[in-house]
C-alpha cells in the first residue's frame, strides 16, 4: 500500500488534525490519527503578559501563504476577502494555546502562544484588529496570521496572550467585538487658491504659525491659481484637527485632500 500525503496550503494549526488525504493502491485500511491532547494554559505564566503592549498597526505585504481565493475545510468552503477594509463583526472568540505552541501557522510562522495573534478563516493575511470583550470592557490588538476557527458559532481564534488581556483564559469563549485597524495614511489639507503669488504666500505663514504643520504654495500645469496645501498630515484624526484649528481662526476650512 502506497500513501501519498499532499498539502497545498497551510492552515490554522487545528485544522491539521482533521484533514486526512490519502491514495491506496490496495485494499487495506488507513490507521486512524491518535488523537492529540487537548489544548491548555502553559503550566507557568510569563509576568505581564496581561500588560503586553498592543502591536504596531503598519503597512505589510500579504503573506506568500495563507491567502488563496478560497480554501476548503471539512467539506466547508471559505472565500478570502480581498480587502479587510471596514471589517467589523460580533460574536465568539475562542483561544489556543499549548497544544499549538510552535506550530506552523497560515502565514507560514510558527504560532507563539505569548504573542498578540489571531485566526480568522476570510480575513487577509496579515490584518491588524482591535478585539474587545463586551463582558468586562478589556481591549486589545492582535495581528491576524492564521486561519479558523472552524467552529460555526465562533468568529476569531485569539492566542493565549490575547485571551489573558482580554480577561478569559479561564474560559473557553467570550462574546466579542471584532474590528479591522489600517495603518494612519498621510492626507494633505488645502486651505485656499489665489490668483496671486502673493496672496498665497501670506496665507502660508498664517497658516505655518497658527498649526505649526508646514504648508506649501503649489500650481498645477494648466491652472492659474496658486493653491495653499498643508501636509503631508498623520492620519485622518490629525487632518481633522488641523482643519478646525484653521476654521475657528476665521479662517476659511480647509478641504481635506486624502493620501
Amino acid at each position: 500500500m502506497t500513501i501519498r500525503l499532499t498539502l497545498t496550503r497551510t492552515f490554522h494549526p487545528a485544522f491539521w488534525g482533521l484533514l486526512l488525504v490519502a491514495g491506496c493502491q490496495s485494499t487495506g485500511h488507513l490507521p486512524l490519527p491518535l488523537p492529540e491532547p487537548s489544548d491548555s494554559a502553559p503550566h507557568v505564566e510569563p509576568e505581564g503578559l496581561a500588560l503586553l503592549p498592543d502591536p504596531q498597526v503598519t503597512v505589510l505585504e500579504p503573506s506568500r501563504y495563507g491567502n488563496p481565493a478560497s480554501y476548503t475545510v471539512a467539506g466547508k468552503t471559505y472565500f478570502v476577502k480581498e480587502s479587510a477594509t471596514g471589517y467589523v463583526a460580533v460574536g465568539n472568540a475562542s483561544w489556543y494555546g499549548t497544544k499549538f505552541h510552535g506550530r506552523r501557522t497560515s502565514s507560514g510562522e510558527p504560532f507563539d502562544m505569548f504573542a498578540l495573534t489571531a485566526a480568522h478563516r476570510t480575513l487577509p493575511i496579515p490584518a491588524f484588529a482591535r478585539v474587545t470583550n463586551l463582558q468586562n470592557g478589556r481591549s486589545t490588538l492582535v495581528r491576524i496570521n492564521d486561519r479558523g476557527p472552524f467552529h460555526a458559532d465562533r468568529i476569531i481564534d485569539l492566542s493565549y496572550a490575547a485571551a489573558v488581556k482580554l480577561g478569559f483564559a479561564g474560559h473557553g469563549t467570550a462574546r466579542v467585538r471584532v474590528e479591522v485597524l489600517e495603518p494612519a495614511k498621510d492626507f494633505y489639507l488645502q486651505a485656499g487658491a489665489f490668483s496671486t503669488l502673493a496672496a498665497a504666500d501670506a496665507l502660508k505663514a498664517k497658516i505655518e504659525a497658527l498649526t505649526g504643520q508646514s504648508a506649501f504654495v503649489v500650481k498645477v500645469p494648466g491652472d492659474q491659481l496658486y493653491r495653499v496645501r498643508i501636509g503631508p498630515v498623520r492620519g485622518r484624526d490629525e487632518a481633522s484637527r488641523v482643519q478646525n484649528t484653521i476654521a475657528s481662526a476665521s479662517l476659511a476650512k480647509p478641504m481635506i485632500l486624502g493620501f
